[in-house]
């Protein structure tokens, strides 16, 4: 079945649940460049609206997930987490997390959005390293 994003857009406007091949073909296809940003706008606008269902959700995330590219930290001796921001406000799990995550010395992939490269904004992982020393794009620790 062809897809077309205005069907997709059309099945959240008019309630509808959307289908995993919806779904999937339109995460695909956004991030290809084949859907617009006013049309995964005017998607957006219709989740809002509308809502997702659960499998819609864990289909999402899926989709999502499998659209990127993954790191592979299986070669570390010890579990991995990440705690990613995207800078700004509204960042409301940063200082709950920071007592527990450095005695720990989780290990950390550092991954902060574009916001947080600037002295203004500054990134929100943290890293293993000695002496609190803090990871960026600009500092590696």
């Amino acid at each position: 079945m062809a897809m077309d994003v205005i069907s997709v857009i059309r099945t959240k406007r008019d309630r509808g649940e959307l289908s995993n091949e919806q779904i999937d073909w339109v995460i695909d296809a956004y991030t290809r460049g084949e859907v617009a940003d006013e049309q995964m706008s005017a998607l957006a606008m219709a989740i809002l609206l509308n809502g997702m269902n659960r499998g819609e959700i864990a289909r999402w995330t899926a989709a999502m997930i499998a659209s990127g590219e993954r790191m592979d930290f299986s070669s570390l001796s010890r579990p991995t987490a990440d705690k990613h921001s995207t800078g700004g406000v509204g960042d409301k799990i940063t200082l709950p997390l920071a007592p527990w995550w450095r005695p720990a010395a989780r290990p950390s992939p550092s991954s902060p959005g574009a916001a947080s490269a600037t002295p203004a904004a500054p990134s929100t992982s943290w890293s293993p390293s000695p002496a609190g020393a803090h990871c960026s794009p600009t500092r590696r620790c």
